[in-house]
């Protein structure tokens, strides 16, 4: 079988999935349409039911199982917002569900996976620490995996974002959709340029960690250390034994943008202040890179808000224009001399 998830698999799961759902709204932002010059479009998908994307690729991952995998229960790592997606598919499906994340991932995200009945575990400090109990767990209790973006069905899940995009906007020159693992990215890419070839897609990371990045600069998956950034859920790396996305993203991604902290800050600024939506750090990523200059607008825009599980207070000082360095506030104190 191929490595490319394509159009079939994913019209097949947005008929699956239908229920299960919020269609997002897509709505033109004028601020933003002035400035480049071309209609800007955002696509609300932090109304999403959990608060982010990663619930329609859980949903269909979950929804494909057998009755005898449900039994087994499923587990995955996760930087948080798939982890809350997999826990309230699970409940759906009455299946047990363990999450294990690393130390990075912000404390209302564990807190709102266990609200919805799954265990959290805490493991090292990498998503590359968490897999190894997440493998341990299939090799030792049986339970199913359903990674957070290298899986089949959670790409196909994801590309049911690429077809509402493309139907809301038929004309679209491009996408800018945020890039972690690649799951979310390589679904809407497949779907977007099986609808309209001639799309353009940009894909936008953090320049802390940017795995994806770094592993198409090399032209194979490879490990990157992993940072505290304001776009946490966009940390991890891809995986060595990467079948699926890596190969999507170098075939139909045009183009990929770093953004400093304090672009991914104004992202999250802009949006509230000028668009009136509340959005995590990599869920106004797009926002930022067109505020950056980063985005060439050649014709209609639309900008992906993946997200909107933000820590309230870490939100409030980024809003109130506070210079916010995660780095700098999690790293160790040093040790006083004498």
């Amino acid at each position: 079988m191929s490595a490319v998830v394509g159009l079939p698999e994913i019209e097949a799961a947005r008929a699956r999935i239908a229920g299960m759902i919020r269609p997002t709204p897509v709505d033109p932002s004028p601020g933003l349409s002035e400035r480049a010059g071309v209609p800007v479009w955002l696509k609300l998908e932090h109304l999403q039911h959990t608060g982010s994307f990663k619930l329609r690729g859980a949903s269909n991952a979950v929804a494909r199982l057998d009755e005898a995998a449900r039994a087994r229960g499923v587990a995955a790592a996760s930087t948080g917002n798939h982890g809350r997606a997999l826990a309230h598919a699970a409940r759906r499906a009455g299946a047990r569900a363990v999450i294990c994340m690393s130390a990075l991932v912000p404390r209302n995200k564990v807190e709102a996976i266990e609200a919805l009945g799954a265990e959290a575990r805490i493991v090292g400090a990498s998503q590359d620490d968490a897999q190894v109990e997440v493998d341990r767990l299939v090799a030792e209790e049986g339970m199913v995996s359903i990674p957070p973006f290298d899986h089949r069905d959670v790409i196909a899940g994801q590309g049911t974002l690429g077809l509402e995009m493309i139907e809301a906007v038929p004309e679209l020159d491009t996408l800018v959709v945020q890039l972690s693992g690649g799951g979310l990215i390589a679904g809407i890419a497949a779907a977007a340029k099986a609808r309209r070839p001639a799309v353009r897609v940009v894909g936008v990371s953090m320049a802390r960690g940017a795995a994806m990045q770094a592993s198409l600069a090399a032209g194979r998956p490879v490990p990157v250390e992993e940072l505290p950034t304001l776009a946490d859920s966009l940390g991890g790396g891809i995986g060595h034994d990467n079948r699926h996305t890596f190969a999507m993203v170098r075939e139909l991604v045009d183009e990929v943008v770093l953004l400093s902290e304090p672009e991914i800050a104004a992202g999250v600024r802009h949006c509230y202040w000028q668009e009136r939506q509340v959005v995590e750090g990599a869920g106004g990523a797009g926002v930022a890179a067109m505020l950056a200059g980063r985005v060439a607008a050649r014709g209609p825009v639309m900008l992906l808000l993946s997200g909107g599980n933000i820590d309230m207070k870490l939100h409030h000082r980024i809003v109130s224009g506070e210079d916010v360095d995660v780095a700098v506030e999690e790293a160790p104190c040093p040790e006083s001399g004498s």
